[in-house]
């Protein structure tokens, strides 16, 4: 099939990828200059993993071209899948902008028969809405919701392995026509209302916030009482009710998705006239759980952080990304600087332009009073303890990813602050 894809962001370049993989002619659209060059001249702008590969593979096969117009990119096109930003305005509800900016640009330029295929996250009545703009536009277009459900770090294995393909539209046809691109996987297919679909995405990520939440705010608890959060959520996860994933305590939630889609699930309850209490709660949660660490890392400073140095490990909001937007781990080391420390910052793969940055996870605890594990990645764990208390001023290791073994860090001779951990 033809297809184009608007926008070669996280989502539109592993969908475009991804497609062109599965046998179909894709043509990616990009408005960033600097981004198409980039694509172009065969440089994949964001760590992901698989993604290279995937990218050259479809563009040596012929089957992956870029574009710097929309209109170009969607002649012939079958399909047109949306993959653009929509961030958080400032009362927190979804900024459609952009996707109905394509709308306007592309509503006569489609074939007769093309389809408009929302992947961006948007609110639930969002496709019935522009399909009444397209109409009013004189288009007959259909416009089908198809939420991504791509989590960064392993996005081009969940392309390809998805758990479900959800796919809304009023018109059985619609729904053949997207589902046709996967044909070639095999996973469970939903088929429902534009609104659904919609909300699947929305629901699907903010029960995971909530999930994480709970758990770090357990964790909080199991501090209080002297209670270990670790083997308390290994006997949690294994109820089968239950299960183990998302629950690992953290400095709290971030990346391009759960923060924004949070609040804007807010902003839809609002319109709605319904008080979503329950995800309010989860919010203010995890914005005290950032706080809570920063003062947890203030604390093993001695109880200030003025000329005191903290060496972090980690920028990215998780590990197996670049990925530093509503980062936890960024968050709270610029709180940490707000208070006065000296922060110096280190991560395999992601940058945050406000911090100094250093090389290696060594050089980051040179002279340190405090160090803070914030990201979980892997290479943190095989670090040389004992080179590390070697190398630092002070001896407080806050881990509030609960990635070291605390039992080796105190080997080492440093003292381990995990969260929800028995001091001793």
């Amino acid at each position: 099939m033809q297809v184009a894809v608007i926008g070669a962001g996280y989502v539109g370049l592993v969908t475009a990828a991804g497609l062109a993989s599965l046998g179909h002619q894709v043509a990616l659209a990009e408005a960033d200059a600097s981004r198409l060059l980039a694509l172009e001249s065969g440089e994949v702008p964001i760590y992901e993993n698989g993604l290279v590969e995937l990218v050259k593979w479809g563009r040596d096969a012929g089957r992956l071209t870029y574009h710097a117009s929309n209109p170009e990119a969607v002649k012939g096109a079958e399909l047109v899948l949306l993959c653009l930003p929509t961030p958080a305005g400032v009362d927190g509800r979804a900024d459609l902008s952009y996707v109905r900016g394509v709308i306007d640009e592309l509503a006569l330029a489609l074939d007769p028969k093309a389809r408009f295929v929302i992947k961006s996250t948007v609110p639930p009545g969002t496709a019935v809405e522009l399909n009444k703009r397209l109409a009013n536009l004189g288009s007959d277009a259909a416009v089908i919701s198809h939420p991504e459900f791509l989590r960064e770090g392993s996005a081009v294995h969940d392309f390809l392995h998805p758990d479900r393909i959800v796919i809304g539209a009023h018109d059985e046809a619609d729904v053949k026509a997207v589902a046709s691109l996967y044909d070639s996987l095999a996973t469970e297919m939903i088929a429902t209302d534009p609104t659904s679909a919609e909300m699947v995405k929305y629901a699907s990520n903010s029960y995971l916030a909530a999930r994480l939440t709970f758990a770090n705010t357990l964790a909080n608890l199991c501090e209080a009482v002297g209670a270990d959060i670790v083997d308390v959520l290994d006997g949690v996860g294994l109820d089968h009710r239950i299960g183990p994933h998302f629950l690992k305590p953290g400095p709290g939630y971030g990346g391009s998705c759960f923060p924004k889609d949070t609040l804007a699930l807010i902003g839809v309850a609002e319109d709605a006239g319904y008080d979503f209490r329950l995800l309010k709660a989860v919010i203010d949660a995890d914005d005290e759980q950032r706080r809570r660490v920063a003062d947890k890392v203030k604390l093993a400073a001695g109880g200030g952080l003025r000329g005191r140095k903290v060496a972090v490990w980690g920028v990215a909001f998780k590990a197996g990304t670049d990925d530093v937007r509503e980062s936890p781990a960024s968050r709270i080391a610029r709180l940490l600087v707000s208070d006065g420390a000296d922060v110096v910052a280190y991560d395999p793969e992601g940058r945050d332009p406000d911090l100094r940055h250093v090389d290696s996870a060594l050089e980051a605890v040179e002279g340190a009073d405090v160090l803070l594990v914030a990201t979980e990645w892997p290479e943190f764990s095989r670090v040389d303890l004992t080179e590390v208390a070697r190398r630092m001023r002070g001896y407080r290791v806050v881990d509030a990813r609960n990635l070291l073994d605390p039992r080796l860090v105190r080997k080492a001779g440093l003292d381990y602050l995990g969260l929800g951990r028995p001091k001793a």
